[in-house]
């Protein structure tokens, strides 16, 4: 072989092994939900003592959901006297009448409730949060985005957890309204319901460091001062503080028993920039904090999982450098006569997808109980936008590490809860770039590569390919297709 082919199959199965590492990092999350499955924490009946509660509403342009979230923090069981409601609106358009007008008509029924409105949307959602506090009363801060439904005994639940002095947050799973809306709606429900039962779960209850999600959690006020506030020097504020305040001693809590639903983008372009931001923000955070992690005091234990953690969407441009080296390594071999030592890429794919199945399968196991089984037949599509949203992940990436600087894009709204709700017909939509066409292009190189894999008779590799292709394509497709239908809907209405 000459040098340029070496390096080309040195890089390939280099590339190969680090993804399989990160794969396999997977049944260790599976290992410990499972190990340390007695530690589960319960919800916690309320203190004797009851404390003053803040329940902050970040929005911006939120307007179809603004009602649903107001209705359902107002029916929180809590006594009204010792709740305190902010309302923090950094809106451009009608929500700012729709949200004051909500505000003072839940101020007449007795609520106290306040509507803060910025004009100038500095530090984003962390900024918001910020100037909220500065005012807020409660000891405790309860946060919701505008597209949840606060559970009407979240309070009864998670503040006895805070009568163990050393509890910093409590954070609830999210459940998904719109989970059956689409195939896109149920591979998000899936892959989210892995990232909060087994991940949260399994560092949880072996005590490494887990993450405030940025929603649907209680936090001790004094922490966030303690931990030095919020910041918004990255796209994950939440990510940002959850580390800080942990790295400062204190403890966090997570109940998976306490679901807070919530609505999943139903469209592929607002999925993409949601991801985005927290691959973008996660790896920021990453370069930010990782440092002073690794050179603290804290357990080893606690500073491999951190590493593992923020470093997990370095995943993403590897792909893509994987999706590239697979043709030719193919060809390299094949044409040098050692075909067989595809004995050892295949299964280094196996075990990676063997240990994605495994993961999301007991994460539904633990959601659905016996109907988990029902869920298998959407593992393949979670694979597949897995590897198909790689491009948009991977750009968010190489921005973080570049130093790129990007506002914080919030991800579109529609208040849509069933499969007869239409979203093409509302405002808000998210960005088309250039991803999708470079999606394109790779689904139209895994294509060729099926072609040469067929006609040679490298028949092992085509599930891969295939899984490849239809990632890419579908990302592509419907990234491309859906938006082309509500532009063309939107101003059919406008006219």
């Amino acid at each position: 072989m000459s040098p340029l082919e070496y390096a080309i199959l040195g890089a390939y199965f280099l590339t190969l092994v680090i993804l399989a590492v990160f794969g396999l990092h997977r049944y260790v999350m599976v290992y410990l939900y499972y190990r340390h499955r007695d530690r589960r924490a319960l919800p916690a009946p309320l203190p004797a003592r009851l404390p003053r509660v803040t329940v902050q509403l970040p929005l911006y342009n939120e307007m179809y959901v603004v009602d649903r979230l107001l209705e359902s923090v107002t029916s929180i069981r809590y006594p009204r006297e010792l709740l305190e409601i902010q309302v923090l609106d950094d809106s451009t358009d009608e929500t700012r009448a729709i949200a004051s007008a909500a505000v003072a008509r839940y101020a007449e029924q007795g609520f106290d409730i306040h509507y803060l409105h910025r004009a100038d949307r500095e530090g984003y959602k962390a900024g918001a949060l910020d100037a909220g506090l500065k005012v807020a009363k409660g000891e405790f801060v309860l946060i919701f985005d505008a597209d949840f439904i606060a559970p009407p005994d979240i309070l009864e639940k998670t503040l006895g957890h805070f009568d163990d002095a050393g509890v910093g947050m409590v954070q609830v799973r999210w459940g998904h309204i719109n989970r059956d809306y689409s195939l896109l709606t149920q591979v998000q429900s899936v892959l989210l319901d892995g990232h909060f039962i087994l991940e949260h779960g399994g560092r949880n209850r072996s005590g490494r460091f887990f993450n405030f999600n940025g929603t649907a959690g209680v936090w001790r006020r004094e922490v966030i001062t303690d931990a030095g506030g919020w910041q918004h020097d990255t796209l994950t504020e939440d990510l940002d503080l959850s580390y800080r305040a942990q790295m400062k001693g204190w403890r966090f809590v997570f109940v998976q028993d306490v679901v807070s639903p919530a609505e999943v983008p139903v469209e592929m372009n607002a999925f993409k920039s949601q991801q985005h931001r927290w691959a973008k923000g996660s790896i920021q955070t990453c370069k930010k904090l990782l440092p002073r992690i690794l050179a603290s005091a804290q357990p080893l234990h606690i500073k491999a999982e951190a590493a593992f953690h923020l470093t997990a969407n370095f995943a993403y441009p590897l792909m893509i450098v994987l999706s590239l080296l697979m043709f030719p390594a193919m060809v390299i071999r094949y044409n040098m006569g050692f075909y067989e030592m595809m004995i050892v890429d295949v299964p280094l794919f196996l075990g990676a997808t063997m240990s994605v199945c495994s993961f999301y399968l007991m994460s539904q196991r633990e959601v659905f109980g016996e109907g988990w089984r029902a869920r298998i037949r959407y593992l393949p599509a979670v694979l597949a936008v897995g590897i198909g949203i790689s491009v948009n992940n991977a750009k968010a990436v190489l921005e973080a590490l570049l130093g790129m600087q990007s506002e914080f894009t919030r991800t579109p709204k529609y208040r849509v809860e069933g499969t007869s709700d239409d979203w093409k017909l509302k405002r808000y939509r998210g960005n088309v770039t250039l991803v999708p066409f470079i999606e394109l292009l790779l689904g139209a190189y895994f294509s060729l590569m099926a072609w040469y894999a067929v006609s040679n008779g490298i028949y092992g590799t085509l599930p891969f390919i295939f899984l490849f292709q239809a990632g890419f394509l579908y990302a592509a497709f419907l990234s491309l297709f859906e938006n082309v239908g509500k532009v063309g809907l939107v101003q059919e209405q406008e006219a």
